[in-house]
């Protein structure tokens, strides 16, 4: 085994606009490169990013010892419709239940709303004329004679991938377990996603959705996976890829290569990872994380010191969060997740006209090809990246390790053209008013995970990251009445940063329906045996002694006749009757907080289902690090920089982190290698022990 400080770590974060890599030894040094991401074949730049790291460090591959990932290639394939051609199974009659969906809609009183077109299209929805009722006896077995002619079938629509969703097989998997078999044997070349292997939890429609979405990227993510390890081993690398799933856990690339669905929100959980990493640092129990990138915004919230977490979330929404109230605009995925509210506003946004004159910013992105006018690599369209060079706030010139060299007159002209000619305006008024807009529709996610949640933001610092978030920042804390912004150290890249957080993790659950009357001691700690001894299984047959695993419980609690639940922890010890009434206490309590009211008290408590959370933390992250700065930052200086129509255009001081060493007043910009913090004029920055800058907002 190497010395400490020649093993090295990989996180690779591939977004829709930017690929972060960061390479780390043993020491806390840390190494970065931040070059456009290279769709559709995402893996190139993560491949052309370790190489350069390598090269600079003169590092072997053969000195890393793990590398991390997080991915939007999933992601991607569903907002671009672009995954596997995919075949739909279901019980005779509930052929259309993936397209009936839930009653909701994110537009409430739009009456020309259209859902979103489903995945697999009717005509390759299939019947099996089976059934097992919900006591699990057999009513219809299974026909092997129908099932062969269904396999015929099949081959000649010329699917590449298979959903195989029963009625009640999330308790009862025997009739899927045998045609999923059956299919895998005489279709080899077809993946086949089973939903008792994928989400063993009762509602069908949930069920469905999820399996059918596991097995439209199935392919496409099994294509990248296997793309990537080529390269990984041309490099001489053959540490193990572990992939950041939804839910902040890192998981192997032959899991996540069968279950896709688990991996979607594989970089943003990294972000918010990485931010509890530094609050626990700074000792703060309460943060809302803002994670503004090229293409899209995110928000959650790490409250009492811990992180959020949602059963469900939508992929392709306007508005994507794991809040039931909004919800019926995309790809339902019910698979557990770190509570993230998400909406299409970043630095890549398009700013455009719309129909009647008005000013309109995103959800359109362009993307990393061809990404803003001012990258100049062929973009033609006006962005928010573009508005917030012409406002001073983004420097000119050559960024990050000198990929991308930004033009301020291209971004002035199209701006112009496009935006401030047609609308009368100066130049620096559309600027403002693209930058403001993009503002309102991040402060969507914002609001999405406090107001909307009963939180109060004055009781929380905001923690703001990403390329773009940085820049934006300031001004949505004030408007939050948000007193303190923290400003980590690579913003650019914390997700990348996130991704060697965190450590091997499952998740399990069991559906149940126990009631007031049968919340039984014996029941839950049945179930909970039952889920322990598989999970042990599973990291025993990962490498891992059951004396390394953590294992968290929780369970989703609801009034009798709701359709949604809340989820308590649970405890690890043995439950005995005191702990169900405590749990059935805390219930009311959290319902009360979220809603406003609590039910009637003799209205029965139910237990739906059980969840378990197995982890084994990885390789100790280091308590600080010491990141490699950029020859491209210029010593300090000043440029102008225009901060509304009350301050107007100001020659505001440009400094580097490392030289902010008091408190400094605004207005002034600190340029970073992977970003800008803005500081406006009435605010005031310094840099904590830690290299954070620490943002005091005050009201104008």
């Amino acid at each position: 085994m190497g010395s400490q400080n020649t093993r090295m770590r990989i996180g690779a974060d591939v977004g829709g606009t930017f690929t972060d890599v960061v390479l780390i030894d043993g020491e806390g040094h840390v190494w970065t490169h931040k070059i456009p991401s290279t769709p559709p074949h995402f893996e190139i730049a993560v491949l052309e990013a370790i190489k350069h790291l390598l090269t600079e460090t003169n590092m072997a591959g053969s000195n890393v010892f793990e590398v991390t990932h997080g991915t939007t290639v999933a992601t991607n394939a569903i907002l671009e419709r672009r995954g596997a051609l995919t075949g739909l199974i279901t019980t005779k009659g509930f052929r259309d239940v993936l397209e009936l969906r839930r009653i909701r809609a994110p537009q409430l009183y739009n009456l020309f709303f259209d859902k979103p077109k489903e995945l697999v299209e009717r005509y390759l929805r299939f019947e099996l004329n089976e059934r097992i009722s919900a006591k699990g006896e057999e009513l219809i077995s299974v026909n092997v004679a129908e099932l062969s002619q269904l396999k015929d079938h099949l081959k000649t629509t010329g699917v590449e991938s298979i959903a195989i969703c029963l009625l009640h097989s999330y308790a009862y998997p025997k009739h899927e377990i045998l045609v999923g078999n059956f299919l895998r044997e005489h279709l080899p070349e077809v993946q086949v996603s089973v939903s008792s292997e994928v989400l063993r939890e009762r509602k069908e429609y949930e069920r469905t959705a999820t399996t059918v979405v596991n097995a439209y990227v199935r392919p496409v993510m099994q294509q990248y996976l296997t793309a990537l390890n080529k390269g990984l081993e041309a490099l001489d690398i053959n540490a193990p890829l572990l992939i950041m799933q939804s839910n902040g856990g890192l998981t192997p690339e032959q899991e996540a290569a069968q279950r896709p669905v688990y991996v979607l929100e594989s970089g943003p959980a990294a972000g918010v990872l990485a931010a509890k990493f530094s609050a626990d640092q700074l000792e703060l129990n309460n943060v809302i994380t803002l994670d503004m990138g090229g293409t899209t915004a995110k928000a959650s919230l790490i409250e009492e010191g811990k992180v959020g977490y949602s059963p469900e979330y939508e992929v392709g929404a306007s508005l994507s969060s794991g809040n039931r109230l909004v919800g019926g605009g995309g790809e339902l995925i019910r698979a557990p997740s770190i509570d993230i509210a998400e909406v299409g506003s970043g630095g890549g946004s398009i700013a455009y006209l719309d129909a009647a004159g008005g000013l309109r910013v995103g959800p359109r992105s362009a993307g990393a090809i061809p990404g803003p006018v001012c990258y100049q690599q062929g973009g033609e369209e006006p962005t928010v990246t573009d508005a917030n060079v012409v406002l001073g706030y983004i420097r000119s010139g050559l960024l990050a390790n000198g990929g991308i060299n930004v033009n301020l007159e291209q971004a002035q002209k199209v701006l112009y053209d496009r935006i401030a000619q047609p609308l009368n305006m100066n130049l620096l008024e559309a600027a403002e008013g693209i930058h403001r807009i993009a503002n309102a529709g991040t402060m969507r996610a914002l609001r999405a995970v406090s107001t909307e949640r009963g939180r109060d933001p004055r009781d929380f610092i905001l923690m703001a990251f990403g390329g773009s978030g940085p820049i934006h920042a300031a001004r949505l804390a004030q408007e939050l009445s948000i007193k303190q912004v923290i400003i980590p150290p690579l913003p650019g890249l914390f997700s990348a940063l996130g991704l060697l957080a965190s450590g091997i993790e499952h998740h399990d659950v069991r559906s149940c329906l126990l009631s007031s009357e049968n919340i039984q001691s014996e029941s839950l700690e049945k179930i909970k045996i039952e889920l322990q001894n598989k999970m042990v299984t599973q990291f025993e047959n990962e490498g891992f002694i059951q004396t390394k695993l953590s294992l968290n419980w929780s369970a989703d609690f609801r009034f009798q006749g709701q359709t949604s639940e809340i989820r308590l922890d649970l405890t690890n010890e043995i439950v005995n009757n005191e702990t169900i009434e405590k749990l059935n206490q805390n219930f009311v309590a959290e319902h009360e907080r979220l809603y406003g009211h609590r039910s009637d008290p003799d209205n029965p408590i139910e237990i739906t289902a059980v969840r378990l959370v197995g982890k084994v933390v990885g390789e100790n992250f280091p308590k600080s690090f010491k990141p490699i700065g950029s020859p491209l930052i210029k010593q300090s200086s000043s440029r102008l920089a225009y901060f509304g129509s009350h301050y107007g255009q100001l020659d505001t001081p440009v400094i580097r982190r490392s030289d902010l060493l008091k408190t400094t007043k605004g207005p002034v910009l600190v340029d970073e290698y992977d970003s800008t913090i803005v500081v406006p004029p009435s605010m005031s920055v310094c840099q904590d022990n830690q290299g954070n800058l620490v943002i005091e907002c005050e009201n104008d």
